[in-house]
C-alpha cells in the first residue's frame, strides 16, 4: 500500500493521532484489526463452478451466491462485451436477438469457451464480496476428478485472471463427501455419487484420500437432451433446453411407476413439420423411458466403482451404503435405482444440490486441518 492510500485508510479510520504517539508494533496491530473490521480486506472463497450452476461460498458468511453458469455476449463488433450473468443470462437462452449469445461457458464440468468463463467467475466474485477491497482474495475451486491437467489449468488460470488472489483446486467428490457430512479423514471408505449438470463423480475415499475415482460425462444436462430428444423423435416437437429441465423437474423419473402412467404434463413448443406452435401431453413413464441411456450409465459407472474398490473397504461401504449429491441426484427414485442394482443402503444428502460449495467451504474454514485435500495445477 502506498503512503496516500496508507494516510486515506488511517484518517478514515480516527487512527492517524495515534500513530505519533504509539509505538510502532502497537500501531501496525490495530491498523490491521482496523482494517480486518473494516471490509477492505477481500474474504476468502470457495467456488462450486459447476456445468449447470455456479456456488460461491464466502469464508465466515456460507453460500452468498447460487446462480446458473450462464453468460450472456453482446457481439459488437467482434468484441467480446459480456452484456449479463447468471439467472438473467438464463432467461436469454434460445431468446436472444441476432446481436446477443447467451452461452455455457463450461461443459461437461470443464471450460468450454475460456473468455466466458473468466468474466463470469469475475462477476460472481465481485458480486459475492459485494464491495471493493485493496487485496485479492483467496479462493478454492472445484474440478472433476476425471478432469485432465491441461483442463484443470485452465480452471485455475481463470480464477486468476478473475481477480483470484492465491487459487487451490479439490477434486469435486472430494468436497461433495466432506459437505454431505461423511468422515472422509478416518480408517473406513466412504462413497459418494456426486450427479452434476455435466458429469457424475463416483469416488471412494478413505483417509482422507481418494482410493478411487470414476467421472462420466453424464448428468442433467444429458438427461435433459434425451428428453428433448425423446419428444423430438415421438412427437415431430421441437422444445428448448429450459423446457425439458422443467419436464424432468416435475415428473422426471428413474423407475417407472408401478402402475399406469404416472403424472402427466403438457409440453409446449415448435412443431417440425410446418413450424407452428404446438403443445402434447407427455406422462412421467415416457419420460423415465427416455432417460434410460442417461440414468444407465450413472448405475454403471456406480457398479465399476464397486468392482475397483479393494476388498478391505468394500465391507464398509456394505454397512455405510452409499450417499449420492448433486442436482442431478435428486431425480426421483434415483436412490431406489441404485439401491436395487447395487443391494446396498442408498441416501441422498439432506442439501444435495449445496454439498459441493459446504465441502469446499468447510475445508476454506479449516485450512489448516484439511489443508492435504487441496491441490494446485502446474
Amino acid at each position: 500500500m502506498d503512503f496516500l492510500l496508507w494516510c486515506i485508510v488511517m484518517v478514515s479510520l480516527d487512527l492517524l493521532p495515534d500513530a505519533l504517539n504509539m509505538r510502532a508494533a502497537s500501531f501496525f496491530d490495530r491498523c490491521v484489526h482496523a482494517l480486518s473490521c473494516s471490509g477492505l480486506f477481500a474474504s476468502d472463497m470457495a467456488i462450486d463452478l459447476g456445468t449447470a450452476n455456479t456456488l460461491v461460498y464466502v469464508k465466515g458468511r456460507g453460500i452468498v451466491l447460487n446462480e446458473p453458469s450462464v453468460v450472456a455476449i453482446l457481439k459488437e463488433r467482434g468484441n467480446y462485451v459480456p452484456y449479463a450473468f447468471g439467472a438473467k443470462a438464463k432467461m436469454m437462452l434460445g431468446k436472444t436477438p441476432g446481436g446477443i449469445e447467451a452461452i455455457r461457458p463450461l461443459k461437461d464440468g470443464v471450460i468450454a469457451d475460456f473468455k466466458g468463463a473468466e468474466e463470469m467467475i469475475k462477476f460472481f466474485i465481485r458480486n459475492a464480496s459485494k464491495r471493493r477491497t485493496i487485496n485479492s482474495p483467496t479462493v478454492v475451486i472445484c474440478v472433476p476428478s476425471g478432469s485432465t491437467p491441461v483442463e484443470r489449468r485452465a480452471i485455475q488460470d481463470a480464477a486468476e485472471g478473475a481477480g483470484a488472489g492465491e487459487v487451490f483446486l479439490i477434486e469435486e467428490p472430494m468436497a461433495a463427501a466432506i459437505g454431505a457430512g461423511m468422515p472422509v479423514t478416518q480408517p473406513e471408505a466412504s462413497m459418494i455419487v456426486d450427479v452434476g449438470g455435466g458429469t457424475t463423480e463416483v469416488a471412494v475415499i478413505s483417509l482422507g484420500g481418494i482410493v478411487y475415482s470414476r467421472s462420466v460425462r453424464s448428468g442433467g444436462d444429458l438427461m435433459d437432451e434425451a428428453i428433448a430428444s425423446y419428444i423430438r423423435k415421438h412427437y415431430n416437437l421441437l422444445v428448448g433446453e429450459t423446457t425439458a429441465e422443467r419436464i424432468k423437474k416435475s415428473i422426471g423419473s428413474a423407475c417407472p411407476p408401478e402402475s399406469g402412467d404416472g403424472d402427466t404434463v403438457i409440453v409446449k413448443g415448435r412443431d417440425l413439420t410446418d413450424g407452428v406452435p404446438k403443445e402434447v401431453c407427455l406422462s412421467e413413464r415416457q419420460v423415465t423411458e427416455s432417460l434410460i441411456e442417461p440414468v444407465g450409465q450413472i448405475v454403471s459407472a456406480v457398479r465399476v466403482a464397486l468392482e475397483c474398490t479393494p476388498p478391505e473397504l468394500s465391507s464398509d461401504i456394505m454397512d455405510k451404503g452409499i450417499m449420492v449429491s448433486g442436482g442431478g441426484g435428486m431425480l426421483k427414485n434415483l436412490d431406489r435405482l441404485l439401491a436395487e442394482t447395487t443391494g446396498l443402503p442408498v441416501a441422498v444428502a439432506s442439501n444435495p444440490l449445496c454439498c459441493v460449495a459446504l465441502g469446499t467451504g468447510k475445508v476454506l474454514e479449516e485450512m489448516d486441518a484439511l489443508s492435504h485435500v487441496l491441490f494446485k495445477q502446474d
